[in-house]
C-alpha cells in the first residue's frame, strides 16, 4: 500500500548547457502524507537517510554532488557529518531559516566545507536576511511571480550565489529559466531532456543491434558474438583495450577477440557491450553522450532486475534488459521508433511495450519511467499490478545505480595498459 511505501530517487540538476552538475535526493516516506504534523518530516528524512546508508552509498553518492534536505533536528544531531563535504549540499527549507539555533549549526557546517542550499526561496525580508549564508538559491518557477524571480536572481548574482530554477516540468518553463538567467535547472522536463549527438552511423556500422540481440539470447552463441565483433574495427579495438587494461590484470595480453571474450566472460561482456559500441574511439563519449548512455544502461539494469520479481511476465530477463536499453533509440537515430524496431529480432511484447506501453511489459516499462521521474502517485499502483513488493523498489534502484556507476568508472578509467592502435 502507498501508506507503507518508501521510495528514493535521484533527480538531475543541470546547467544551461545541459550538463549534470549534481542530483537532488528525493524521497517519498511512509509519513510523507502527514508532513504537517510535528516531527513527521524529521521521521521521513531520518528514514530516508537511514535507507541510503543501508544501500551502496559509497558507489551511488561518492564522486557526485548530492543535494539532500535536512530538518532542524537532523542538523542538530550532526546527521550531515555522515557524508563527505565534497559529496553533499545541505539543503534546508523555511523550518530551518526561521530557527536561530539551526542557522548557527548551518554556519558551522559551512565552515567545515559543506555547501548550503535554501529551498523555495521567497521574495520576503525573512529570506533576504539569510541569503549571504547560502551557496545555492532554489526558486520554484511554478509558484514565484516573474518580477520576483528577476529580483531574486539579480540579488543572488550580485552576491556570487548560484540560482537553481526548480519545477521545470514543461518546455515553456525551461525556456523561461534561460530568459531569467538561472544558473541551473531541475524538474521533469530537465530530467527527460535527452540528446541526439550520438552518431547513428557508428551504431549501424558497428553492428550494434545484432550484437545486443546475440549477447542477450537465452543461450548465446559465442562464435556468432565473436564473428560480429571481429567484423568491426571499433568494437574489436575497444574490447581489446578494456580486457588488456589494469582492471583485468592479465599476465599476458589478449591478442584476439576470442581470447578477450574468454577472459571477460559472457555475463560481464553483456554489461559492457552497449558502452563499448557507442564510444568515440580513444577519447570516449562526450558529456551529452555520457549522460545518455548511463541513462540507457540504468533503464536496462532496472528492467532486468524488476522483471525477476514481477508475476506472470511474458518475457525473460534478457528481453527486459533489451527493452530498457532500446527504450531511447529514437533519440539516437533520426527515425520513428516503429521503423527502428521493425527489423530488430526482439519479442513482440517488448515492441508493443516500447511503442504503445501495452500489456504487462508496458506496465513494467512505465514503472521504470515513473520511478525515474519520481512520479510517486503511480509507482505503487504499477508495482501492485505486477505484484512487485513495493518495499524492494528503492533497494533495487540503488543497487542498479551502483552497478552502473561502477562499470562506467571502469570503462572511463580502465587502467594504463592498453593495446597499441
Amino acid at each position: 500500500m502507498m501508506t507503507n511505501s518508501k521510495y528514493i530517487v535521484r533527480q538531475p540538476i543541470k546547467d544551461l548547457k545541459s550538463r549534470i552538475i549534481g542530483y537532488e535526493i528525493q524521497y517519498y516516506g511512509e509519513n510523507q502524507a502527514y508532513a504537517s504534523e510535528e516531527g513527521s518530516s524529521d521521521f521521513a528524512a531520518a528514514d530516508t537517510i537511514y535507507s541510503l546508508l543501508l544501500q551502496n552509498t559509497d558507489k551511488v553518492l561518492k564522486g557526485s554532488l548530492n543535494f539532500m534536505t535536512f530538518t532542524t533536528t537532523l542538523l542538530m544531531k550532526q546527521t550531515p557529518k555522515l557524508f563527505a563535504n565534497s559529496d553533499l549540499v545541505i539543503q534546508v527549507g523555511e523550518d530551518v531559516i526561521i530557527h536561530p539555533l539551526a542557522m548557527r549549526f548551518l554556519e558551522r557546517y559551512s565552515k567545515d566545507g559543506y555547501r548550503l542550499a535554501v529551498n523555495d526561496f521567497q521574495f520576503s525580508p525573512r529570506y533576504f536576511s539569510i541569503i549571504d549564508k547560502f551557496d545555492y538559491i532554489k526558486i520554484n518557477f511554478q509558484t514565484v511571480a516573474d518580477a520576483s524571480i528577476r529580483n531574486i536572481v539579480e540579488l543572488a548574482h550580485s552576491m556570487n550565489k548560484k540560482c537553481i530554477a526548480t519545477g521545470i516540468d514543461t518546455e515553456d518553463l525551461y525556456q523561461k529559466a534561460f530568459i531569467m538567467e538561472a544558473d541551473l535547472m531541475e524538474g521533469r522536463w530537465v530530467a527527460e531532456k535527452l540528446f541526439t549527438t550520438v552518431h547513428s552511423s557508428s551504431f549501424l556500422q558497428s553492428n550494434f543491434f545484432r550484437l545486443m540481440v546475440a549477447i542477450n539470447r537465452d543461450d548465446p552463441d559465442v562464435e556468432e558474438i565473436e564473428q560480429i565483433i571481429s567484423m568491426d574495427a571499433v568494437l574489436t579495438y575497444s574490447l581489446l583495450k578494456i580486457v588488456n587494461s589494469g582492471y583485468f590484470a592479465l599476465r599476458n595480453r589478449a591478442a584476439d577477440v576470442h581470447q578477450a571474450i574468454v577472459v571477460m566472460g559472457l555475463g560481464q561482456l553483456r554489461q559492457w557491450i552497449y558502452l563499448l559500441g557507442t564510444g568515440n574511439g580513444e577519447e570516449g563519449p562526450d558529456a551529452s553522450q555520457e549522460e545518455f548512455l548511463k541513462l540507457s544502461f540504468m533503464r536496462a539494469s532496472f528492467c532486468s532486475e524488476l522483471v525477476k520479481m514481477a508475476k506472470n511476465m511474458p518475457i525473460s530477463r534478457n528481453d527486459a534488459y533489451l527493452m530498457g536499453m532500446f527504450s531511447t533509440l529514437n533519440y539516437l537515430i533520426a527515425a520513428p521508433m516503429e521503423d527502428i524496431l521493425a527489423d530488430l529480432p526482439i519479442s513482440s511484447e517488448v515492441k508493443e511495450a516500447l511503442l504503445n506501453h501495452s500489456g504487462r511489459c508496458g506496465v513494467l516499462y512505465d514503472l521504470v519511467l515513473s520511478y525515474e521521474r519520481a512520479d510517486w502517485s503511480t509507482i505503487g499502483s504499477m508495482a501492485e499490478t505486477l505484484e512487485i513488493p513495493v518495499n524492494l523498489l528503492t533497494n533495487t534502484y540503488f543497487q542498479c545505480l551502483g552497478e552502473v556507476n561502477s562499470i562506467w568508472k571502469q570503462l572511463m578509467e580502465p587502467g594504463e595498459d592498453t593495446p597499441p592502435a
